[in-house]
């Protein structure tokens, strides 16, 4: 009898279950300008967190090798708009993710959507059959309206 019969190497499934709970970074939506914001100019939203991580894991006597990967971004715009993306985004002058916004304040935040792979005992790579999300903290900003005002240059 074969040993590997009492003890089959572990599931996509199996291995699935321990990819939603290891501890991916909640990804922080990072935003410019910091602070408040102007009606009228666009508000850049990015991430600087690790898009990858790679886990090693003992299941049941097999080494696993976990690699999860940043998949989509799903940035709450706070004003009930959702934008989904493969981008992280950029800071400026590289920005790629903006949203524009009407006076008022905001709660932003950030959903990240991760995939994976993985290798038991050095296997080749196999996809995880699933994905898991984490939410990163919130960031609340003002975005006001600026008002021009005449004056004299001679006063």
């Amino acid at each position: 009898m074969d040993i590997t019969d009492l003890n089959p190497p572990p599931s996509p499934d199996e291995v699935f279950r321990y990819f939603q709970t290891l501890p991916l970074p909640a990804l922080a939506a990072q935003q410019q300008p910091p602070g408040d914001a102007l009606v009228g100019l666009p508000v850049v939203f990015f991430t600087d967190g690790p898009t990858t991580q790679t886990f090693t894991l003992d299941i049941r006597g097999f080494t696993v090798e976990i690699t999860a990967t940043a998949e989509s971004f799903t940035w709450h715009t706070g004003d009930g708009t959702d934008l989904t993306t493969t981008d992280p985004g950029a800071p400026y002058p590289d920005h790629t993710i903006t949203h524009d916004y009407g006076a008022g304040r905001y709660t932003a935040s950030l959903t990240t959507t991760w995939g994976g792979t993985f290798r038991v005992d050095g296997s080749a790579s196999v996809d995880v059959p699933g994905t898991t999300t984490t939410d990163g903290p919130p960031v609340t900003f003002d975005v006001r309206e600026a008002r021009a005002v005449l004056t004299d240059p001679y006063d």
